[in-house]
Order: C-alpha cells, then sequence, then structure tokens
C-alpha cells in the first residue's frame, strides 16, 4: 500500500447536502469558515500544503512555513486557510493572495494581512491514516498532536447538540454559517457525504467563468456558466466586487466562439477554465441571482464542478 504521506496527492472530502441548522446529539457543529479548503502535511522539518487541486500553496502564504513546529508528530490534517479582516474571515484577501506571483508583493501582504491555517480533522498520523476512525476519535487525536496553537495555526472549535445556537450566534455576526457532521462519520478522499451538512447563512454558489462585457467607466460584468448534464448553462452575470487583480486574470486567457446563447454581442468569450464563487440574497423563479456580489476566482475548483440541475 503506497504512503498518502509520501505521495501527497489527497483530494479531501467534501459536504454533500445544505440545510437548515438543526440539534442533534448525533453531529457535531463548528464554523464555516470563508477560505480556501487546504490539506497540510506536516513533519519535524516541514510544513507543505496545497489546495483541492494539489497546487503547493505555502509559495503565496510564506508566513505559515514553519506550523509543522506546533505539531508534536508527523500528520495529515485538513482544514481551512483564511485571512481575518476586522476579525473575521474575508474571502476576497485569500483569493487576491492566491493571485499574487510578485514575491515582494506577497511578502508585503503577508506583513499586512497575514494568513491563518485552521485544523478541524487529521487524516494521517505518525505512520498510518486515520480515516477509519470515526469522527470524534478523529477530532480528540487532532487535539493531543497539536502542542501549541497561534494566530497562524490553530484547531476548529466544535459544540455538541445545539446546532441551532451556534446557528443564531454565526447569523448575528454576519458570518458564513456552520456545518453539522456525524458523529460517527469514516473519511473517504474525494467523495460527497451526507455525513456532513451546511448550513448557510450567507448564500454563494462557484460558477464558471465564461466570458465578459468590458465597462471603460468602471467594473467589466463577467458572464457566468454552470454545467448541466455536461452541457455549459448561461447563469446570468456579475459587476459588482470584481478586482483589478480578477480582471486581469480573466482578460488573460484564451478568446473563444460564444459558449452558449446571449443577446448581448458586445461579450468578449473566454475559454471556460476558470471559476469563481459570488455571493447573493436570493434567487428569481427563474433561477436569476438577486444582488449579485463577486467574491474571487477560485483556483482550487475544477469548472466541471460547478453543476446546476436547471
Amino acid at each position: 500500500m503506497s504512503d498518502i504521506f509520501e505521495n501527497k496527492g489527497i483530494k479531501p472530502m467534501l459536504i454533500g447536502i445544505e440545510g437548515e441548522a438543526f440539534d442533534s446529539p448525533d453531529y457535531l457543529f463548528e464554523l464555516k469558515l470563508d477560505g480556501e479548503r487546504c490539506i497540510a502535511y506536516l513533519d519535524e522539518n516541514r510544513t507543505d500544503l496545497r489546495n483541492k487541486r494539489n497546487i503547493k500553496l505555502l509559495p503565496k502564504v510564506p508566513e505559515l512555513s514553519e506550523i509543522h513546529k506546533q505539531v508534536n508528530c508527523r500528520c495529515i490534517l485538513d482544514g481551512e486557510l483564511s485571512i481575518l479582516k476586522d476579525g473575521k474571515p474575508d474571502f476576497s484577501e485569500i483569493q487576491r493572495r492566491s493571485l499574487m506571483t510578485n514575491s515582494a508583493k506577497i511578502d508585503i501582504a503577508s506583513k499586512k494581512y497575514p494568513a491563518c491555517f485552521t485544523a478541524f480533522d487529521i487524516l494521517y498520523y505518525i505512520d498510518r491514516p486515520t480515516t477509519d476512525l470515526p469522527l470524534t476519535e478523529r477530532k480528540e487525536l487532532l487535539g493531543k498532536i497539536i502542542s501549541s496553537e497561534t494566530d497562524r495555526f490553530a484547531i476548529s472549535r466544535v459544540i455538541e447538540n445545539n446546532g441551532i445556537a451556534l446557528y443564531d450566534l454565526v447569523k448575528s455576526m454576519n458570518l458564513e454559517g456552520i456545518v453539522a457532521k456525524r458523529k460517527n462519520s469514516r473519511y473517504y478522499f474525494d467523495k460527497r457525504t451526507k455525513d456532513w451538512i451546511k448550513c448557510k447563512y450567507l448564500k454563494d454558489e462557484d460558477f464558471v467563468i465564461c466570458g465578459y462585457i468590458p465597462k471603460y467607466s468602471g467594473n467589466s460584468s463577467i458572464i457566468l456558466g454552470q454545467y448541466c448534464n455536461g452541457i455549459l448553462k448561461n447563469k446570468g452575470h456579475v459587476s459588482i466586487g470584481v478586482s483589478n487583480e480578477a480582471m486581469k486574470k480573466i482578460k488573460s486567457q484564451k478568446t473563444i466562439l460564444p459558449s452558449f446563447q446571449a443577446d448581448d454581442n458586445s461579450i468578449v468569450w473566454i475559454e471556460p477554465n476558470l471559476c469563481c464563487t459570488v455571493k447573493y440574497m436570493t434567487k428569481t423563479k427563474s433561477g436569476n441571482l438577486r444582488q449579485p456580489v463577486f467574491k474571487g476566482i477560485r483556483p482550487d475548483k475544477l469548472p466541471t464542478d460547478c453543476i446546476t440541475t436547471s
């Protein structure tokens, strides 16, 4: 059997369903952080952080290069990479960092808004996987292997039974939401599981960036799409929140023929290689987003993972 620590190719388990907040003695409840999913490979000598597409992240967050010193054994941790701004996770900041390529700018950004890694699961302990252990035992083991917590590296806190109370607290603080995880659940690589349930206060979805409408008096509009039965469908557009860094990345893509029918002849169509997250208030009956706001490009997500059922 190959060693998953040495191979470093883990694809994390994913949340399977979304629902309303609830109370249950069978679940653990924790905050849903607004950041980028991250797998941490830690041993006595080094830290290696990778996203869901197995892309190395330390060049983007060098301030986390020594978090291996805060664990007491070789391990693989699943968690969230985030940047706090005004005391709350700010997705736009971690997205901006992920698009940076200039090491000097990255160094400046890391000092102004340093990133942090919050661990919520352990997948490997010393010399063996822990994925067949129930969640409660993995959580207990996670608490034992971390020798110290800092502003850069911490464990996700959980509560039992009272999911609704935690959700109400999240809502009062205008945070993203909570995740409910079944206590006896195992960990399955690259699988969506109904054992993990997200209860979101702030709604958002991931879309394929299909093109843009140039606007010389302000931000351009981004054309959004999602896949349905393997076919890319028009999901409207978003203008608010598109940063200069994101627009530069979008405009660098190769132009193509239209991906689907649209009424605006000024659209610049691009290869559908980029994903983004858009937050919104509600959806209309026809599926259009109300008050959409661009949160950022998702380099950790594949376009084919942006799926709609309508």
